[in-house]
């Protein structure tokens, strides 16, 4: 789940939640999105963590490695 399927789970439970006046006999809407917005932060807390680890800052260039041969005398 990516960035825009979290924050579209967040978005669609805080409707369910806070905008929806429906009343099913089976169903508490306010349950469901609440916790579709909880698993919403969840995945975008997991997929944050997980891009910020993914991302590794390449080493500052140092001194310019200098490919020397070696030469051996033999006696």
């Amino acid at each position: 789940m990516g960035i825009g399927g979290c924050i579209g789970l967040i978005a669609v439970g805080a409707i369910l939640t806070f905008a929806v006046d429906w009343h099913l006999s089976s169903v508490n809407l306010d349950l469901v999105g609440l916790i579709m917005m909880a698993v919403g932060v969840i995945g975008l807390a997991a997929y944050v963590s997980i891009l910020k680890r993914r991302r590794v800052q390449p080493p500052s260039p140092g001194a310019p490695v200098v490919d020397v041969e070696e030469t051996r005398t033999y006696r």
